[in-house]
């Protein structure tokens, strides 16, 4: 059983973002220091927010996670060029000592595709075989690819990535058609933060399968999830201490048309949350632990919330109940 942190880096316009980092840098010594297995950074561009872009923040902290794997939840793959991803994704391997994880997605925000020239509908073929040309990069032989989005004639990748072959993937996706895919090619699928807890149980059941009929061994494989963490002396104190500020951070979804987090509200906080006392966190850990789910990354910062507050669900969660399940 892993236990990895979602770093939150969101803040309001016009905030100190080098304050912010030197939290984020304090936040990270801190969840190595407890004994975490992961550190994770966000991605989107031309937020609502102020989002520094996850690269060179995850760049910057490097030095300051020991031997925590670090990676993206999620990159949002479509919105580049996979010689562009190959080559930095392959540095930060580099500079981690092999620790990095590509989480990747195909995005879902109108106005970054608009801004990039990019067709939304070719999000999920883009990212495809963006996937496979970084793979063919990593190889470290001469690329010739001719596909539907790009052209390489006979490239070699400049820097590759510690890991042999690249960093393992993982693939956030929130609809069975995308979780069939990602089954079909034998990808770590990533389950997100915001969803019930029978929709994620029933989900993964349904991707094992898919893995299954196509023939790949999940022995050794990664399922990992997302989810939003305050451990306190009961589901009250942990929503008094932290609803307000989960809420507003979900709100902020709800203008690029994802209204669901205004309509099901109420679903989500008491379904899908992991707010509790120490005994209801384990409780809901050994849930999911027992449908599959071997690596829980979770976000422990909201809008508003002081990082000292993030920093005392982390202490309290690494005390009370990370050792009930190390061996």
């Amino acid at each position: 059983m892993k236990f990895g942190i979602l770093l939150d880096h969101q803040y309001e316009r016009g905030d100190d973002l080098g304050r912010r980092t030197g939290e984020l840098v304090e936040l990270t010594q801190h969840v190595r220091d407890l004994g975490f297995d992961s550190l994770f950074g966000i991605h989107h561009y031309l937020s609502s927010l102020s989002t520094p872009q996850p690269l060179p923040l995850l760049s910057r902290l490097i030095e300051h996670t020991g031997e925590m794997q670090i990676g993206t939840g999620i990159l949002i793959l479509p919105l580049g060029h996979p010689v562009h991803w190959a080559e930095e994704i392959a540095t930060i391997d580099q500079m981690s000592g092999g620790r990095f994880v590509l989480g990747v997605g195909s995005g879902y925000r109108e106005d970054e595709f608009q801004s990039f020239g990019i067709e939304r509908r070719t999000r999920v073929s883009r990212m495809n075989e963006s996937l496979e040309v970084m793979r063919k990069l990593w190889s470290g032989e001469p690329v010739h690819h001719r596909g539907k989005h790009f052209e390489l004639d006979g490239v070699q990748c400049s820097v590759l990535p510690a890991q042999e072959g690249g960093p393992e993937v993982w693939v956030g996706a929130n609809g069975p058609i995308g979780i069939k895919r990602i089954a079909g090619q034998g990808l770590p699928w990533l389950a997100p933060s915001n969803v019930r807890r029978n929709w994620a149980v029933g989900n993964l059941t349904d991707y094992r399968q898919h893995l299954r009929e196509a023939g790949h061994d999940e022995t050794g494989m990664t399922f990992p999830i997302h989810r939003d963490l305050c451990v306190a002396d009961s589901f009250e104190e942990a929503f008094e201490i932290a609803g307000e500020p989960v809420r507003r951070s979900y709100d902020e979804y709800v203008q690029y048309g994802m209204d669901y987090f205004e309509t099901q509200w109420e679903g989500i906080k008491h379904k899908a949350l992991f707010f509790g006392s120490p005994d209801d966190i384990t409780a809901k850990i050994q849930d999911f632990s027992d449908a599959g789910y071997n690596h829980f990354v979770f976000r422990v910062q909201w809008l508003g919330l002081p990082i000292e507050r993030s920093m005392e669900i982390l202490e309290r969660f690494a005390r009370e109940v990370m050792p009930r399940f190390r061996a």
